[in-house]
């Protein structure tokens, strides 16, 4: 997993909650390199998970939560950082319909060794819009995040419906999203 996402997520725990906290949660997961990530290297995802494990011992707050909190989070750090791929999105379903044609790809030219998750895109794309997010790295909970924080972002009225499905090996999700009529 691309260090970017270990950066991000240290540095969503430490405005959220507090740098000291981030360094008890480093040292209990005690990962390889003492937790000194650059957004440019390459890790074990299972150091991120044991890290969001330790972070929901000492917050309460439960992991898929967290996840998806972090997912939110890194939303805003991409609009942020790479506003150039919102150029032209004037919607939520026209910018997640746009993962595997536009955004995966920017992120493979910036990041040639980047697995990101795949995307299957179905629905009209009008009121409804199915997302089969496949990985094997179990990050169901940051996609939704990501998601949420998307919708959130352009400001419309969708719901989202979440099915996990089985899988020979990682995750496979659908994500079925309604647009929601306006209120009068």
């Amino acid at each position: 997993m691309k260090g970017m996402v270990f950066t991000e997520f240290m540095d969503m725990v430490e405005q959220k909650f507090s740098p000291e906290l981030m360094d008890e949660v480093i040292a209990a997961a005690a990962p390889p390199n003492g937790g000194a990530y650059t957004a440019v290297g390459q890790y074990d995802h299972h150091e991120l998970v044991k890290m969001v494990i330790e972070l929901s011992q000492r917050t309460g707050v439960a992991v898929p939560d967290l996840v998806r909190a972090f997912g939110e989070y890194l939303f805003g750090r991409f609009h942020q950082g790479y506003p150039h791929l919102f150029e032209g999105m004037d919607s939520a379903f026209r910018m997640l319909s746009s993962i595997e044609s536009i955004i995966h790809p920017e992120v493979r030219k910036l990041y040639p060794d980047a697995r990101p998750p795949r995307f299957d895109i179905a629905g009209d794309g009008v009121d409804t819009l199915e997302m089969t997010y496949r990985s094997d790295r179990h990050f169901g909970d940051l996609a939704e995040g990501l998601i949420r924080a998307c919708i959130a972002h352009f400001g419309e009225h969708i719901s989202i419906r979440r099915e996990d499905l089985p899988a020979a090996s990682g995750s496979v999700i659908r994500f079925v999203l309604t647009r929601e009529a306006a209120c009068a």
